[in-house]
């Protein structure tokens, strides 16, 4: 049974306290022995987004002593659909800052401690090391092995989610005897192949199914209690309501985990995934594909030149906003070459500037000689260009 680490003298429960978690007090599996350990227990929550929401929310209904919070962010209007701590109002503050109000106000009794950083190699053995339990919420590769590989080498468990479309994951890492997150995943997907939730897109309810997954994995390890998901996968499929469990085995080869670890300190997460960042006099090249932003776009529309400017989006998408050009769907490009003019400069774009440079590269692979990826595509268009633009 995986447990985490707490404090061997508990702390008394105030009178406020035992009516507070009256309903706690009167379960044998956790008792007030139990929630005193609840109390005396410190949880990181590695972001304040879809996951986070009801992870943190929950955690500090139920009593957790300590909740800390990591996020850099500010709240977008497009987070409302899921990201539930935080409101309408809430619009353009920090993260942190509306999380850390809702938790305080659903339960005083809970100190919020607030980390307003991006998670990196420099930073997180330092601020992993204070918490008994790390919740991992993230919604990118780096991260999810920064946050794996800090737990090993801390022995803190990492009750783990994800999300994506209608598909969720979670599973306890990086327990005494369990496996870690690079068991499952020795190396992460090429960049650019698993597309973001922003891509993507993400049913609204999914993070709460799975955060609040994560939520009771957490309480299990603070209260020594039940099976946790360590060596288990749980598999989501929220479109036809269905839990698939797979069974997890420690990598005696990990090259953090096993035997004979190879990963002894943190390393450049960017770079293990693929997405270092190009050196400044490279910046305007991406992979052989010239990157125009989307002023000097505008500037060339406006100046008459001639482009072809092809949308990869879905025409769904494309209801939504659009600075014109042809619409070809990502998919449908390789069948509908003959739509794109082989004797004009292409200007590719999308909704973030992922799905375009992917079709960018394949369309110089196919004989276009002239083709330009727009960066950051038509979110970076209405935040630079025209506020006017929908985000979605």
């Amino acid at each position: 049974m995986a447990t985490a680490t707490v404090p061997v003298e508990l702390p008394e429960l105030t009178k406020d306290e035992l009516a507070r978690y009256s309903r706690h007090l009167i379960l044998p599996e956790v008792g007030e022995e139990g929630q005193r350990k609840l109390k005396a227990a410190r949880v990181l929550c590695v972001g304040a987004g879809g996951l986070g929401s009801p992870l943190s929310l929950y955690l500090a209904a139920a009593g957790v002593g300590t909740l800390g919070l990591v996020d850099f962010d500010v709240v977008d209007k497009s987070n409302l659909q899921r990201q539930i701590i935080h409101s309408t109002a809430d619009i353009g503050r920090k993260k942190l800052d509306s999380a850390a109000e809702k938790l305080e106000a659903l339960n005083p009794e809970v100190k919020v401690v607030k980390h307003d950083t991006l998670l990196s190699s420099a930073n997180a053995l330092d601020i992993l090391k204070d918490y008994d339990v790390i919740a991992d919420g993230t919604d990118n590769f780096p991260t999810r092995y920064l946050v794996n590989d800090a737990c090993v080498l801390l022995g803190k468990p990492n009750a783990y989610g994800s999300i994506f479309r209608f598909e969720g994951q979670a599973s306890v890492f990086a327990t005494a005897d369990g496996p870690c997150y690079r068991c499952l995943y020795p190396e992460p997907p090429p960049p650019g192949l698993v597309p973001s939730c922003a891509e993507g897109g993400v049913l609204g309810i999914l993070p709460g199914l799975v955060g609040v997954i994560q939520a009771t994995e957490t309480i299990k390890l603070i209260l020594g209690k039940g099976a946790t998901l360590a060596g288990r996968l749980l598999l989501v499929d929220a479109l036809n309501m269905r839990f698939r469990e797979l069974k997890l085995r420690k990598n005696p080869e990990c090259p953090v985990c096993g035997a004979h670890p190879t990963v002894t300190q943190l390393i450049d997460y960017q770079q293990f995934c693929g997405l270092a960042p190009a050196k400044k006099e490279e910046n305007a090249v991406k992979n052989g594909i010239p990157q125009i932003t989307v002023t000097e776009l505008k500037r060339r529309i406006e100046a008459g030149e001639d482009l072809f400017i092809l949308d990869v989006r879905e025409p769904f998408e494309y209801q939504i906003a659009n600075i014109g050009g042809k619409l070809i769907p990502q998919n449908e490009v390789p069948q509908r070459l003959g739509e794109i003019d082989r004797d004009r400069e292409i200007i590719v774009h999308c909704k973030g500037g992922v799905r375009s440079q992917r079709i960018a590269e394949f369309l110089k692979q196919s004989g276009y000689s002239e083709v330009v990826n727009v960066a950051g595509g038509i979110l970076a268009w209405s935040s630079e260009v025209d506020a006017t633009l929908p985000k979605y």
